[in-house]
Formats: C-alpha cells, structure tokens, sequence
C-alpha cells in the first residue's frame, strides 16, 4: 500500500496537471460513471491528502465537491499526455485535461463527497507529518497512554496517518527504538523526535518519490555496497533486509509478524529493555 509520501505527491502532481482548468471526466469502468457526468467540464479547483487519503475538489466554499480517493492495497494512479489513448475496462476514473490525462485503477475507495464528509474524514485520522495544521501533540497523547508497542501505534491511521510498514521500521531504527515498547515507556523527548524525523524523511520521500533512509555515512557510496535492489527502491536500513547484515553493527536483521505485517529491526542497534 503507497505511503504517505506518495499520496502527497500525487496531490502535487493533480494539482500541477489540472489545477485551474476545465477537466474531462470518465469511468469507463463504469462504478464511477454517475459521479464523473456530475463533474465532466466543471473546473478542478484544488487538491488536497492526509495520511493515505488523495482529495480532488471542485467548486468553492459551501458547494465544492471532492473525488475522494483511496488507492489500497491495488489503486494505481498513474499520468500521460493527451492524446490519451483510448481507456481499458479497469479504469475506474479518468481525468483530461489541456495536456495531461491520469487514470485510476483498481482503488479501495474512489467516491464523490461534500465538505462536510471531508471534514468527517479528517476527524477520524491522526496528525500527518506532512500537514501544517498539526504538530505531534495529538499523536503523543494517545501514545503516552497506550500499552500497544509503539511499532503497532504508527502503523494505526488513527494514531499518526500516512506512516505505513517502510517507515514505521526506518524511523525506529533511526532512533534506536525497540519496536516492541509499549507506547507508555517511550519518552516525549523521543517521540518529539520520531516525529520531526517523519517529517523531513517523507518530505523527501515526496520531492524523489521514493524512500530514502540511510544518512550519507551509509550510502552505497559511502560504504562501499551495492546499490539496494527492490521494487520499493530507495535505500533503507532494515525494511525487507530480513537476516542481512545490519548497515550499522553487522548483525543480522530480524523479521517478526505484528499486527498481520512483517516487521523488520536491528536487536542490537535497537535493544530491548526486556532482554527478548
């Protein structure tokens, strides 16, 4: 499932395509068919994300309408230049525009909302790090009180939205940070950290399109190593390096379920007070 960066980016991207400007709007899978001839023609006026969550809007104040899309585990979003050619049947959305076309397939949710259901939306996700009109206060506050494990809490929407399973891991091995702490044993000096190092790592993220976590000590440049190869890309430190060596300290990385997703860690770079 795309992670918050991603999301954002598409966001962006909507936005620098369509934005200001009379859209052509389609399901040719026909499951959006009647929500898109309410919107075909009419002017795409914003875009918005929040975790997981892309919005696309038109109209203002009271009477805008937003595509709220949700890509799940199989949505892709992808971007051409027109002439498009022409759609297959798995294209739930299509937008054109004077010089661009984007179609949607295979999303969770791809619905037609008002405001107020946006809002709905918004209320029930945590903070984004990605978003301006939130620091971490809201997150910590459900953490500090929660004897769920901390790598459990930032994968929970609920809790801090946008933050899937490559970030939950890279951001406590950044920090040295036993995945397996409860929320209630961590401290607020190193969640104030966690979440200023979210931050700047997805809004990397969003300007390479890609994840990137290592410091520039552990670049293949910097190390000597070959360049990471996955379909996820980017460099990273323990996500999908089950049983190699750590970039850090040379011990192998460990792979355990948690919460019906794999987690990865170092047990030495980061301890468990319990001695597990």
């Amino acid at each position: 499932m795309p992670e918050g960066h991603t999301i954002h980016r598409l966001a962006e991207d909507h936005r620098s395509r369509f934005a200001g400007r009379p859209v052509r709007v389609s399901s040719p899978q026909g499951k959006f068919a009647a929500s898109a001839a309410l919107l075909d023609g009419r002017t795409l006026t914003g875009t918005d994300a929040h975790g997981k969550h892309l919005f696309l809007g038109f109209g203002t104040g009271e009477d805008q309408d937003w595509i709220h899309i949700h890509l799940g585990l199989f949505g892709k979003l992808g971007f051409g230049t027109v002439p498009a050619p022409p759609p297959t049947d798995t294209v739930r959305l299509r937008l054109v525009g004077a010089h661009d076309y984007a179609d949607l397939r295979g999303p969770t949710t791809c619905a037609l909302i008002t405001g107020a259901e946006k809002s709905a939306i918004h209320g029930r996700l945590g903070p984004d790090p990605l978003r301006g009109d939130e620091d971490g206060e809201r997150a910590w506050r459900r953490i500090s009180r929660s004897r769920v494990t901390v790598a459990a809490l930032l994968m929970d929407q609920k809790v801090v939205a946008g933050v899937g399973n490559v970030y939950r891991a890279e951001v406590l091995f950044r920090h040295g940070i036993d995945p397996y702490l409860p929320g209630k044993d961590l401290t607020r000096a190193a969640w104030d950290a966690i979440w200023e190092d979210l931050g700047a790592l997805m809004r990397e993220g969003v300007r390479a399109n890609r994840i990137d976590t290592v410091r520039p000590a552990h670049t293949p440049e910097a190390m000597g190593r070959p360049p990471r190869v996955d379909d996820h890309g980017g460099e990273v430190y323990v996500y999908r390096r089950a049983r190699q060596a750590c970039h850090v300290c040379g011990t192998p990385v460990r792979t355990a379920d948690l919460a019906a997703r794999n987690l990865f860690w170092c047990p030495t770079c980061q301890p468990s007070a319990s001695g597990r």
